[in-house]
């Protein structure tokens, strides 16, 4: 299956964070699916360490390294992807979170994401 993580996800998994659920951890863990990380998800996390709000050691250089030794694949963001947000419903506010449910849906991709009110897009979802 095509694993879609959101930004909180990804960030749990990379620091063994005991807030990521046993089923997403054992989804993102197991070698047969395919994992992937939204440069969405990259750029607020580049705005997040600009903003002081997470620290390593050589910046986005060491997330992306951290991405990468763990294989995950980068999504870019599509014409296709700007097509579908701009028919979500507006629900949800975070523009991140409204660009990665416009992926999940657009790409069939399961969305791996504690975020409740992303749920309510109907969009297929781990937790």
């Amino acid at each position: 299956m095509d694993i879609l993580l959101d930004t909180h996800a990804l960030i749990w998994f990379l620091n063994g964070d005991k807030f990521l659920s046993n089923e997403a951890k054992k989804a993102i863990e197991d070698s047969s699916n395919i994992k992937i990380v939204s440069i969405a998800s990259i750029w607020e996390i580049a705005i997040k360490i600009s903003l002081g709000k997470f620290q390593f050691k050589e910046g986005l250089k060491s997330f992306m390294k951290l991405i990468d030794e763990n294989g995950f694949e980068i999504l870019p963001i599509t014409f296709k992807h700007a097509l579908e947000v701009s028919k979500l419903e507006f629900i949800h506010r975070d523009p991140f979170d409204r660009l990665l449910i416009a992926q999940a849906k657009s790409d069939d991709l399961i969305l791996i994401t504690k975020d409740e009110t992303i749920r309510k897009y109907q969009v297929k979802s781990i937790w």
